[in-house]
């Protein structure tokens, strides 16, 4: 297996890495994402297969490495047009990957889709992306595009068409992401365009961005599950094991509180 390129993220010029106030704990076990930063990350080259790639460790006790105040960034708003999967799952997955990353791709084709079936289908889990650009001014374009065809209620759309094989090597020029759009079925493009340039766009992916760099952050793709940190397109298994595990500790929790299944 070919050795992935190590890639050094740029700063972008409207984020800041200055870590958020969850305690610097927290932040230190949050760093845990930025770890795989070499294997993880692959920007200007097709993601070698990482499926013989040494798996996170996801702990038999499923609340090692969990981390309460990581799980409370979940904004689990029924509105978000980033997010899949009901508002009240037990379980959420949030995302922070950039569009020029090879490995998210990776995860996005041969991960995430299998992910949906299985556990937001059932209502087990959500999943909440943050755009989180880092290798220059393509990756923000095509996050603010992202985030402009999902005022249209066509993120998931964009995301499948950006992600698909290939699509990164053409790049995310102003006209790319325009095609990009029409491609995921944006029916206005013109305000497709004007939203992409506009100051919304830009403050929601810096919000993103900021969180990303504020719980430690440093490579893509970087995962929260409950409040766990993953880093990188691990195998199917790490994924499944963590949703799995925090599925059944949300069950306990809920019983523990009286709830029994009124939450479901």
């Amino acid at each position: 297996m070919p050795t992935p390129k190590k890639s050094t993220p740029k700063k972008s010029a409207s984020g800041s890495k200055k870590p958020l106030a969850y305690g610097a704990a927290i932040v230190v076990a949050a760093g845990l994402l930025g770890f795989a930063s070499y294997q993880a990350t692959a920007p200007d080259d097709t993601a070698p297969d990482t499926s013989s790639a040494p798996a996170a460790e996801v702990s038999a006790d499923p609340n090692e490495g969990v981390y309460p105040e990581l799980a409370k960034l979940a904004r689990r708003d029924a509105d978000d047009k980033l997010a899949t999967g009901r508002a009240d799952a037990p379980v959420v997955l949030i995302e922070y990957a950039d569009f020029k990353c090879g490995y998210c791709g990776k995860f996005a084709r041969d991960t995430e889709p299998e992910l949906i079936e299985k556990y937001v289908k059932d209502g087990t889990l959500r999943i909440e992306w943050r755009n989180f650009p880092i290798f220059g001014e393509e990756s923000e374009n095509a996050a603010r595009a992202a985030w402009a065809a999902g005022q249209q209620d066509r993120f998931w759309e964009f995301h499948r068409a950006a992600y698909a094989e290939g699509a990164k090597e053409k790049g995310f020029g102003k006209d790319r992401v325009k095609a990009l759009a029409e491609e995921a079925g944006v029916k206005d493009l013109d305000r497709f365009m004007k939203d992409l340039d506009g100051k919304p766009a830009r403050e929601a992916v810096t919000k993103d961005q900021e969180q990303a760099y504020g719980i430690g952050a440093t490579s893509t793709p970087s995962f929260l599950i409950n409040g766990r940190p993953i880093a990188g397109a691990q195998p199917d298994e790490t994924f499944t094991r963590a949703i799995e595990d925090a599925a059944e500790q949300a069950k306990a929790t809920t019983a523990g509180n009286g709830t029994g299944d009124s939450a479901k």
